[in-house]
């Protein structure tokens, strides 16, 4: 996840290839297979000591999501080109696993994607980040922008960029691919001085009612039962969806947001339904396992 590719390019599929329709009888959910896919390694993969997955467990999963068969099949092989998947045979049978690169990946992710206040972060500290990437090298400003965004960081101006909280600004320039921006990159933690209208600079830095809206979609969606079928299914498509709420909202602050800010509701949620889908879902996994001869 040629050089790595930047996590958030992970996790949100944006340089996936497309979804490439709906299932006959299934329904298209807005994410791509990868992110589906990287949703559901997350959750139930990683770390969980399983033997490489079949493909036609993978295959299944992503049916139920709405991705047609070749749509799938072109993901598995994108992604095993792309160095996040191994693939492996037995007999007739393709199967595929993590590779070390996609599990840091995915670890990364995790620690906020589990935290239970993902959104919050001390009042009144800031990162500021400054940075010079030539126009001509697209593909590396989008690597950085879309790594920024992920860590947290709303543009103010080209090259100037704002995140709320102490960012590990290092770690988050660390990746080899990122090295030549991290070389001109200069970060700064910061505080408000008097007189500074935070209000005005969190609505330049950020699309705020987009990011209320997207909380409001979010405990929409997930306060009532999911429109997919099956455990392993709903749980893919919530963490995809949860994880899409994660890179739009870097935890602003909630002094500038009022009292009905949704933030902690989307919170309570993710974690409600998380708890109630997981050991359906492992359950579920097992015995697709265990139905293939990959578990006894």
């Amino acid at each position: 996840m040629s050089a790595p590719p930047a996590v958030d390019d992970e996790l949100d599929g944006e340089t996936d290839g497309g979804i490439g329709g709906a299932a006959d009888a299934g329904t298209t959910v807005p994410h791509r297979p990868q992110s589906l896919l990287l949703s559901f390694f997350g959750a139930l993969v990683l770390d969980a000591g399983l033997p490489p997955l079949p493909s036609m467990t993978l295959l299944d999963l992503l049916a139920d999501l709405g991705v047609t068969e070749a749509a799938a099949r072109a993901t598995l092989k994108r992604m095993t080109q792309r160095g996040l998947l191994t693939r492996g045979q037995v007999g007739r049978t393709a199967e595929y696993a993590l590779t070390p690169l996609a599990e840091d990946v995915l670890r990364e992710a995790a620690g906020r994607v589990a935290s239970p206040t993902p959104f919050e972060h001390p009042e009144g500290e800031w990162t500021l980040l400054s940075y010079s990437v030539p126009e001509s090298r697209r593909d590396l400003r989008h690597r950085v922008r879309a790594r920024l965004t992920w860590a947290g960081f709303g543009g103010l101006r080209d090259g100037l960029w704002i995140a709320p909280g102490t960012v590990d600004v290092a770690t988050v320039l660390s990746r080899s691919d990122l090295a030549e921006v991290a070389g001109l990159a200069d970060a700064f933690a910061a505080r408000v001085l008097p007189g500074t209208d935070v209000d005005r600079l969190v609505h330049r830095a950020w699309d705020v009612p987009a990011v209320r809206a997207a909380h409001l979609r979010f405990c929409e969606t997930w306060g009532r039962p999911p429109a997919v079928a099956g455990s392993l299914a709903q749980l893919t498509l919530l963490g995809a969806d949860w994880l899409e709420l994660l890179r739009t909202d870097p935890g602003l602050p909630a002094a500038q947001l009022g009292p009905d800010w949704p933030a902690p509701a989307s919170s309570a949620v993710y974690r409600r339904v998380f708890v109630g889908l997981e050991p359906a879902a492992r359950a579920a996994l097992e015995r697709s396992l265990r139905a293939t001869g990959r578990i006894a």
